[in-house]
């Protein structure tokens, strides 16, 4: 029998309850919070299990702070006995959990005082697991649906082209959290033409104000070009799915049309797109 061990841990806010309901999904056996000094003689009960137990995902909470020293010293003498043992790392930005925990009134398990400094604390104890990973998550930009479909897609095997998150913005409302970002400012600006004002970037005559200039129309072509050629390295890397932020200064006009028509040539080039406009009135 071939038994596969999945360790799941990360920061807390970070998706660890999702990650294990997509493995759940995928017919893993899933234990919470199993004292690493343990695991030896729980995965000898799954295998005198009727039927036998191969698949296991096992989650890791950075609260057993007695527990979690001896984590990576299990995981090493795992594989080195040949055990199928690998260990998935959610990560976010540290800002990102503050906002999820300040939306959802929790105090953080490590500090109740203060998110900061839990999260802080929670980074510490984990670095020695983080450094074990297989797989790591940015769970930054994801949502709940876009999380399990990273963990199925990895789990599975199953192999799916990166999938692209468009999101059009306005800088004076800060800007958004992102593996790519374009600051678009440098383009015409529709809002200094009174007929284009009130309008927004899906608008065919803001889209053509922008995008048929000269600067707009060499920027455009510059920026299909340089995306194309980054997709298929993310593709290789298994990376789910990638934000790409496009910026000016109220997101109603350019960021707007350069998001939309950047959609279009994705779309037309086969790749599967979400176009958000965050700041569109």
């Amino acid at each position: 029998m071939s038994t596969r061990i999945v360790f799941v841990a990360g920061l807390s806010g970070s998706g660890r309850s999702t990650a294990m309901a997509a493995l759940e999904d995928l017919a893993f056996y899933c234990v919470d919070n199993l004292p690493p000094q343990l695991v030896a003689q729980f995965l000898a009960l799954c295998t005198q299990a009727t039927p036998a137990i191969e698949k296991i995902a096992l989650a890791v909470d950075a609260r057993e702070e007695r527990f979690l020293s001896s984590l990576p010293d299990v995981v090493r003498e795992l594989r080195a006995d040949g055990t199928a043992v690998e260990v998935i790392f959610l990560d976010c930005a540290d800002e990102i959990l503050e906002k999820r925990y300040r939306e959802t009134r929790r105090v953080h398990p490590l500090s109740p005082t203060s998110v900061v400094d839990g999260i802080a604390r929670e980074r510490s104890l984990l670095a020695a697991v983080s450094g074990l990973a297989d797989f790591r998550v940015d769970t930054s930009s994801l949502n709940v649906h876009q999380l399990r479909d990273t963990i199925t897609q990895y789990a599975s095997g199953e192999s799916r082209s990166t999938m692209v998150n468009l999101l059009s913005f306005g800088f004076r409302n800060g800007p958004p959290n992102a593996e790519l970002l374009f600051d678009l400012r440098f383009l015409p600006n529709p809002y200094w033409e009174d007929s284009l004002r009130e309008r927004c970037g899906d608008d065919p005559a803001v889209a053509a104000f922008v995008l048929e200039s000269e600067r707009g129309h060499e920027f455009f072509a510059r920026l299909c070009d340089f995306v194309e050629y980054l997709l298929p390295h993310y593709d290789r890397e298994g990376k789910a799915y990638l934000t790409i932020g496009l910026g000016c200064t109220g997101g109603q006009h350019r960021s707007v049309a350069v998001a939309i028509a950047l959609g279009e040539v994705l779309r037309a080039h086969g790749r599967e797109v979400q176009i958000e406009h965050r700041d569109k009135p």
